[in-house]
């Protein structure tokens, strides 16, 4: 996947995490939580045998998506902010 593809599906998925999360992040920490997102989902979904990210699809923005979620989560729980993850 291009780095544009890349740049586009961490923006659909990071801001949708984001709105799930309610994180104060803003575009470039959606982007970032996006990204970053597609690897932690990508690694999860072939822990269970179900394949990752394929390209510029919906499955990978919602692979993204849950990766974004359990991101946003594991930040929450290390910063201990209940109120949403903030910069």
């Amino acid at each position: 996947m291009g780095w544009l593809a890349w740049i586009i599906v961490g923006a659909i998925a990071g801001w949708l995490a984001g709105m799930v999360m309610h994180s104060r992040l803003g575009l470039l920490g959606d982007i970032v939580v996006g990204i970053v997102g597609a690897f932690i989902g990508g690694f999860l979904f072939s822990l269970v045998g179900i394949g990752g990210i394929s390209g510029f699809s919906i499955w990978s923005v919602v692979v993204a998506f849950v990766g974004g979620v359990v991101l946003l989560y594991v930040l929450r729980l290390v910063t201990g902010n209940r109120g949403g993850v903030r910069v």
